[in-house]
């Protein structure tokens, strides 16, 4: 594993992070909080220090389970969690969003209990979860300094999703001088990483991208076929069919990113063909190592549902980096859609200032 920092603040990440939204939640699969545990262990024996959650994902437990299982090694990892939203006065209906909630007081508030849920004094970085570009008010942020000042806090992010779009806010956390701006960005979903990482170009800042969704709902992993039939609450189960249908056919164009012809499904079945000293490299590998080809990212957090996950995942970051040749063509296959014509189902994106910051996209506004 190797690590790299968020922004200039000094915090410190490994390539790969664990997304938590996969404990305390079923959203990504049930399982069972000893399983939750052994995961996480199985994370930081792989060499996994970041970890990445939210006080909204399963209303509170993946904090706890987080703080559980990292308790022993506080002072070893680095603890990501995310505030903005009012889970506490408002029940959860299936997958739909919760009524945001930015007035400082409460987020102070939902920062504090986040801190008793996780059993820590302080985060390594704390986000805003989902704000709207026009609900990160002056005082907003004169919380977000005070509690820097305090010492609880050592960096302080934006976290853009659920749905995919954000580039105002992607913009403004740049301007801000956020030390993190956690994003959509994949090979196939390049618009929203692309644009931040435009942003911070532009200003030659030092915000650091962390990029979520690598692997593109289960595209470039393989673990998810166009007749492969997803789970009762499986959250990537909004994808309409012709994301995965068109999917399949650009991921065919990526095969020779797969170091020395290996496949998924070949890798799966030959032990140590995933990582380690003979420096193979799987599709799902080659995605993550396409991430840490932009300097600005700095830690990529996929959605492990096992250990074998976690095992070649996490080995990304000791594979073979892509060349300039292999980014360069992949650049090519992007502007000419990987050589698909036909419509994927998803040509909106997400905007809250009207689709103003959409031109240039080749997207239609999804709306707020």
């Amino acid at each position: 594993m190797h690590y790299r920092t968020l922004g200039d603040s000094g915090v410190e990440v490994s390539e790969v992070g664990f997304g938590a939204w996969v404990v305390g939640t079923d959203w990504w699969g049930d399982r069972s909080e000893a399983e939750a545990a052994e995961m996480i262990q199985h994370a930081l024996d792989a060499g996994i220090t970041y970890f990445d959650t939210g006080d909204v994902y399963g209303h509170g437990r993946s904090e706890e389970l987080i703080g559980d299982a990292l308790a022993e090694v506080r002072d070893e990892v680095t603890i990501g969690t995310k505030i903005g939203y009012d889970f506490y006065d408002n029940p959860q209906a299936g997958h739909g969003e919760l009524p945001k909630e930015t007035d400082p007081e409460y987020l102070r508030e939902a920062f504090e209990r986040s801190l008793d849920r996780l059993g820590v004094e302080y985060v390594d970085l704390l986000q805003l979860h989902n704000a709207n570009v026009d609900e990160v008010t002056p005082e907003v942020l004169d919380l977000l300094d005070d509690l820097r000042e305090e010492g609880r806090v050592d960096a302080l992010g934006w976290a853009m999703g659920p749905s995919i779009g954000w580039l105002a806010e992607h913009e403004r956390a740049v301007e801000l001088g956020f030390d993190a701006v956690q994003t959509v960005f994949n090979v196939f979903e390049q618009i929203p990483g692309r644009h931040v990482i435009d942003a911070i170009r532009e200003r030659n800042a030092d915000t650091s991208v962390i990029a979520r969704v690598p692997h593109s709902s289960g595209l470039l992993n393989e673990q998810v076929r166009p007749e492969t039939e997803l789970e009762e609450g499986d959250h990537r189960g909004f994808r309409p069919d012709a994301w995965y249908e068109t999917g399949w056919e650009k991921l065919e164009t990526l095969r020779f990113l797969e170091r020395e012809g290996v496949s998924a499904s070949e890798a799966n079945g030959r032990q140590g063909a995933t990582g380690g000293s003979d420096r193979e490299r799987t599709m799902a590998q080659a995605a993550i190592q396409w991430l840490l080809s932009h300097d600005e990212v700095a830690t990529v957090t996929p959605t492990f549902h096992s250990a074998a996950d976690i095992d070649e995942w996490a080995a990304a970051s000791d594979t073979p980096p892509l060349s300039p040749a292999e980014v360069e063509r992949v650049e090519e296959l992007y502007r000419t859609n990987f050589g698909v014509d036909r419509d994927d189902g998803m040509d909106s994106l997400r905007s809250s200032v009207g689709g103003r910051d959409l031109d240039g996209t080749g997207k239609q506004y999804a709306g707020r």
